[in-house]
């Protein structure tokens, strides 16, 4: 018996239960069968809602790994927010559930091929690309994204080879959202603490050797507007080795401001100025004095060009534009004033956000806001299909906003079952019509129970040195751990 969470009743695997309007239960006497594109947070969550009334849930992953931005985008010395992966494996063992990996939908086949398998269709792949600066010099050497800064050292194989310079002394982080913090944090972080995570060894050797010793994290508007959560900021403001380094000025008028702003903000505010301006107690005044490396909020800064070295081959600076901010609070915009500033530094990582794309041509796509078309999770314009996590929203949030999305999508995607609106008549093959493509284009599915067998390899890896596991960098290293 599955459990419905729209009620207190179980229901049988075979039948469809949800809500109407008037309360009262709907049934369908067909197996729906629901196909979900993605294995991150967004994927996993929507099967979670859907596996406990419809038939079948199979997830399809362009990896041969699971769990996407849980892997990949959780920082190293974050352990406890992956510990959702435990949920993610409940959900993905159930006997309702089918993990397939290594297939990459929009190329090993299309989104139409999967409606033409399933009842519904549920794209949650998540934001892999990420915004361009759109600022000259953007594509100089030592200028990466944040993205891909963090998919280097947390093991994403497509950025294996990104080998970042961290000879430079100062490096400008911009953007002043929590993966700002993350990299700032991973940058300084003393090589002890790293050494006991799960960043991966290339990455740990390379920050053994970094001569980072200060890091700017720069942002268009001020302290009551800054992007991060009051966790990150504590992160940082007790991180061992530093000491924060900022401008008294621009926190001018702030505690003034803070009366009309709303109490999580206010704390955060708060936390800010303390860590900026405060005369630490003696302790933390010891601990300071000691600090080899440093760190500091820039705000009311926008980029404007990133400066090259004489020989034009690599990054040397970044110029910046001086704000001013027009209104008050959230809304508060960022107006120039005319003045520049030149930074100099030898690393550059934009922040500035991740970015959906598109990867079927049938799928209706928004390229100006980067996200599927849709309403409340359902896709306009095309029956069956839904989308959830980032790809429905855009980036926004942590991993709990996900989940509230990705609930959301579901009750939208079980309540059209429900209604009719999603045709149920029509018996549907599922995996099973999918297998013989991708066996004819060669494509070896991934099972979960394959994946299992490379969390085995890398936790015994970890383990030996220390750490709760050493990943594999390569698709094809996993493909070779898979078939043994």
């Amino acid at each position: 018996l599955g459990f419905c969470s729209f009620c207190s009743s179980s229901v049988q695997p075979s039948h469809i239960r949800s809500i109407n309007g008037r309360g009262q239960a709907s049934f369908s006497s067909c197996s729906p069968k629901v196909c979900i594109v993605g294995s991150g947070p967004a994927g996993f969550y929507t099967a979670h809602h859907v596996i406990k009334v419809v038939s079948a849930v199979d997830i399809y992953e362009r990896l041969p790994v699971p769990f996407g931005l849980v892997r990949f985008g959780v920082a190293p010395d974050h352990p406890e927010v992956k510990n959702v992966i435990n949920t993610f494996t409940q959900t993905a063992k159930h006997s309702r559930c089918n993990f397939y990996g290594n297939i990459n939908v929009g190329k090993d086949v299309s989104v139409e091929e999967l409606q033409q398998a399933y009842h519904a269709v549920v794209l949650s792949y998540g934001a892999e690309d990420n915004r361009k600066m759109g600022i000259p010099g953007e594509d100089l050497a030592g200028v990466y994204s944040a993205k891909d800064f963090v998919g280097w050292y947390n093991g994403l194989p497509s950025c294996q080879k990104l080998n970042p310079d961290l000879s430079c002394d100062t490096a400008v982080i911009l953007g002043q959202g929590n993966v700002a913090l993350d990299v700032a944090r991973i940058l300084l972080s003393p090589i002890n603490i790293l050494k006991k995570t799960d960043i991966t060894q290339p990455a740990l050797e390379a920050l053994e050797k970094s001569q980072v010793r200060r890091v700017l994290i720069v942002g268009r508007r001020g302290p009551i507007q800054i992007a991060c959560t009051i966790k990150e900021l504590r992160e940082m403001a007790k991180l061992p080795g530093t000491r924060p380094e900022m401008l008294a000025a621009d926190f001018d008028g702030i505690t003034e401001a803070l009366k009309n702003v709303p109490r999580p903000r206010k704390r955060l505010t708060e936390l800010l100025l303390k860590t900026a301006l405060e005369v630490p107690n003696e302790e933390e005044q010891e601990r300071r004095s000691k600090a080899s490396r440093v760190w500091a909020f820039q705000f009311f800064r926008s980029p404007v060009e990133v400066l090259a070295s004489p020989d034009k081959t690599r990054t040397a600076g970044i110029r910046l534009a001086v704000n001013r901010l027009e209104g008050s609070g959230e809304r508060a915009q960022a107006v120039l004033t005319g003045e520049l500033e030149d930074v100099p530094c030898g690393l550059i990582i934009s922040s500035i956000g991740y970015k959906s794309t598109l990867i079927d041509p049938s799928v209706p796509f928004d390229s100006h806001k980067a996200i599927v078309p849709n309403i409340n999770g359902r896709v306009q314009q095309v029956a069956g299909l839904y989308c959830s996590g980032w790809l429905k929203t855009g980036p926004t949030g942590v991993i709990a906003t996900t989940m509230n999305n990705s609930f959301d999508t579901a009750k939208s995607l079980l309540d059209d079952m429900a209604s009719g609106t999603v045709d149920l008549s029509a018996s549907k093959a599922g995996f099973h019509s999918i297998t013989g493509l991708l066996e004819k284009r060669g494509v070896k599915p991934v099972l979960f129970s394959d994946w299992e067998k490379i969390d085995s390899v890398e936790t015994s890896k970890g383990e030996a040195i220390g750490k709760p596991r050493e990943k594999i960098l390569t698709v094809q290293e996993m493909l070779q751990v898979v078939h043994k």
